[in-house]
């Protein structure tokens, strides 16, 4: 394992935040402070925490909270998806593709946490 680039679990967080940025530049502007923001911040952490738990993987202890931090970053970002789903900024398709790829990375991160020897 050379580094935290080649995680599927960094990858996949990193790819949907990347789909909820370009999502979100059709969002309305009275939202650029508040949801647009608040999306765009949680999803950009989860991959973060991510590269920072690898960092720390030779500490079980820190490497497993850094992870519970980005599985409650992707919790967050399943909220907001909520959030522009009830106010008609995404439909029910786009909804059902990115929450999906969110419980992808939730199940990654699950493994992580609950395998932390693995990546040593």
């Amino acid at each position: 394992m050379g580094t935290f680039r080649e995680l599927t679990a960094y990858r996949k967080a990193f790819s949907l935040s990347m789909e909820i940025f370009e999502l979100t530049k059709n969002f309305p502007k009275e939202e650029t402070y508040s949801l647009i923001d608040q999306i765009r911040r949680s999803s950009r952490s989860v991959f973060s925490s991510i590269a920072e738990a690898y960092k720390k993987r030779r500490y079980p202890n820190h490497f497993i909270s850094k992870l519970t931090d980005s599985d409650m970053e992707n919790g967050e970002t399943q909220a907001w998806l909520d959030a522009s789903l009830a106010c008609c900024y995404i439909s029910r398709e786009q909804y059902d593709d990115l929450n999906k790829k969110s419980e992808e990375v939730s199940y990654l991160l699950i493994y992580m946490i609950n395998n932390p020897e693995k990546f040593k």
